[in-house]
C-alpha cells in the first residue's frame, strides 16, 4: 500500500512542479528523489513496515510476490531516469508533465500487480495504458509519433473492450468481481466462464503483445520517441505479464485444461513470429520492437507452466530483461542513425560503452554468465516440467539459436566494421551508470537467490 499512495501522490507533486520549478535539472533532481522514496518505501513494505493502512475489502493484497516485483519495477525505473532523464527534455517542453505521467503509471503497475478483483485489474490496466497513449504521441512535430499514438489508441480501446466483456461474462458465470472466489461455492465450468476466460486471454495477450495479436507493436514502439519506447518495452511489459499470471493463477487455476492448449499455440507464434521477424530489419530500433515480442514468448512460458519456478523465473526474467534492453535504448536514443550501421566503430570511438553494451546483448540473447541465460533456463525448467511440453521446450530452444544471430549484429558493427569518428554525447556519469546496469545482468546470473531469497524473507 505504501508504493501505491505515494507514486499517486508524486504524480500530483510532478505535475505542480512544472509550475514551481523553472529549472529542469531540478525537476529532474525531483522525479529521481522521488523514484528513491518509492523505492525506500516498497523495501520497508517488505520489511513489515506500512505507512498507510486502507480496508479494500479484499480486492488487493501485497503479498511477498507483489512488493518484490515491484522493487525490481522501482529500480528498474530509477536506473532509466538516471541514463534517460535528459534525453526527455528534447520531446517537448512539457517536461514535468512527462515524469508525473511515469509515476501514474507506476501506480497503475503497483495495482496489477496485487490486485484480487477484476475492477482492480481493470483499473490497474487502464490507469498504465492512457498515460501511455500520451507518452507516445508526446513528439507532436513528429508525424510517426502522433501516428503510433493513434493507433496505440485505437488497438488499446479495443482490447479494453474484450476485457470489459470477459470481466461481465465471469462475473455472469460466478457472481464475484473477485479473482478467488468462496470456496463455499461450487462454479461449475460453462460456456459463460470459459467464454469471459477467453476474452481476457485475448485481451491480456494484446497487452503484452503476444502473436498474433501484436501487430500494433512494431509501430507504434519505433514510432513513440526511443526515451518512452525504452519505459513501454520494458517496465510495462514486465508488469503486465506479471498481471497475466496473477490472474490465470488465481481466477481459472480450475481451467487449465481448456487454456493451457490456447498458451502454448500463442507462446509458440509469439517465439516464430517474434525472432524470425527480427532477423530481417534494418534497424535496431524495429529489430528491438520484433525482439521485445520475442521475449515476450519466452514469458508466456511461466504462464504455461504456472508453477513455483515459472514464478521465481518471470521475477528473474523482469529483472535480467529491463536492465538490458533499459541500457541498450538509452544508447540508442543518444544515436543518430537507428540502423545497424550507425553502431559500425562504435567499440573504436566508445570502448566502455561497446563492452557495457555487449554484455546487454548477450543477456538478451540468453548467453551463459548472464542474468538472461538464468532467465531463460528458469522458463524452460517450469515448462518441462509440465507434462506434454517437450515439443514447445525444443521449440523455444531454437528461436532462442535464432535470437543470437540479429543481436550478435550489433556486437558485430561495433568491433568488426570501420565506422566514422563522430562524437557521441555520453557522459561519464552516463558511462559509469551503464557498468553498474552489466555489473549488475552479471551478478544476476552467477547469484540469483540475491534476488530471490526475498520472495521467502
Amino acid at each position: 500500500m505504501n508504493a501505491l499512495i505515494i507514486s499517486a501522490i508524486l504524480g500530483v507533486v510532478m505535475m505542480f512542479s512544472g509550475i514551481l520549478l523553472k529549472q529542469k535539472t531540478a525537476v529532474r533532481n525531483v522525479a529521481i528523489g522521488g523514484i528513491i522514496i518509492l523505492l525506500l518505501a516498497n523495501i520497508l513494505e517488505m520489511g513489515g513496515t506500512v505507512f498507510f493502512t486502507i480496508d479494500s475489502r479484499g480486492m488487493i493484497a501485497f503479498d511477498q510476490f507483489a512488493l518484490l516485483f515491484n522493487t525490481i519495477v522501482f529500480v528498474s525505473t530509477l536506473l532509466y531516469l538516471l541514463l534517460s532523464a535528459k534525453e526527455i527534455e528534447k520531446v517537448g517542453v512539457n517536461y514535468a508533465d512527462y515524469f508525473a505521467l511515469i509515476f501514474f503509471i507506476l501506480c497503475g503497475i503497483t495495482l496489477v500487480s496485487s490486485f484480487k478483483s477484476l475492477l482492480i485489474l481493470f483499473l490497474g490496466i487502464e490507469i498504465i495504458s492512457i498515460p501511455l497513449y500520451i507518452l507516445t504521441g508526446s513528439d507532436k512535430r513528429n508525424l510517426k509519433s502522433n501516428e503510433a499514438s493513434l493507433k496505440y489508441f485505437l488497438l488499446g480501446v479495443f482490447s479494453t473492450g474484450l476485457m470489459l466483456m470477459g470481466i461481465a461474462l465471469v462475473y455472469g458465470a460466478r457472481g464475484t468481481f473477485l479473482t478467488v472466489p468462496d470456496p463455499l461455492v461450487t462454479v461449475v465450468p460453462n460456456a459463460l466462464l470459459i467464454t469471459g476466460m477467453s476474452l481476457l486471454l485475448f485481451s491480456m495477450a494484446f497487452k503484452v503483445s503476444a502473436a498474433p495479436f501484436h501487430f500494433w507493436t512494431p509501430d507504434v514502439y519505433d514510432g513513440a520517441p526511443t526515451v518512452f519506447t525504452s519505459f513501454m518495452a520494458t517496465i510495462v511489459k514486465a508488469a503486465v505479464f506479471i498481471a497475466f499470471i496473477r490472474l490465470f493463477d488465481d481466477a481459472f487455476e480450475g481451467l487449465q485444461p481448456q487454456w493451457r492448449l490456447w498458451i502454448a499455440v500463442i507462446t509458440a507464434i509469439t517465439l516464430f513470429v517474434g525472432n524470425i521477424t527480427a532477423v530481417f530489419q534494418q534497424s535496431v530500433k524495429r529489430m528491438l520492437a520484433y525482439s521485445s515480442i520475442a521475449q515476450a514468448g519466452f514469458m508466456l512460458l511461466s504462464l504455461y507452466a504456472m508453477n513455483t519456478e515459472a514464478k521465481e523465473g518471470l521475477l528473474i526474467y523482469a529483472a535480467a530483461y529491463c536492465l538490458a534492453t533499459i541500457g541498450i535504448f538509452a544508447v540508442l536514443a543518444k544515436m543518430n542513425d537507428y540502423t545497424f550501421d550507425g553502431f559500425n566503430g562504435l567499440a573504436r570511438r566508445e570502448p566502455l560503452i561497446a563492452a557495457t553494451l555487449t554484455i546487454l546483448l548477450l543477456s538478451l540473447a540468453g548467453i551463459p554468465l548472464t542474468a538472461g541465460f538464468l532467465a531463460k533456463f528458469y522458463m524452460l525448467k517450469a515448462t518441462i516440467a509440465t507434462p506434454n511440453s517437450l515439443w514447445l521446450v525444443i521449440f523455444a530452444v531454437l528461436m532462442a539459436a535464432v535470437s543470437v544471430y540479429y543481436y550478435f549484429r550489433v556486437i558485430q558493427a561495433m568491433y568488426f566494421k570501420e565506422g566514422n569518428d563522430a562524437t557521441t554525447g555520453f557522459s561519464p556519469f552516463f558511462k559509469w551508470t551503464m557498468v553498474l546496469m552489466a555489473s549488475l545482468v552479471i551478478l544476476l546470473g552467477l547469484f540469483p537467490d540475491l534476488l530471490l531469497n526475498w520472495l521467502y524473507f
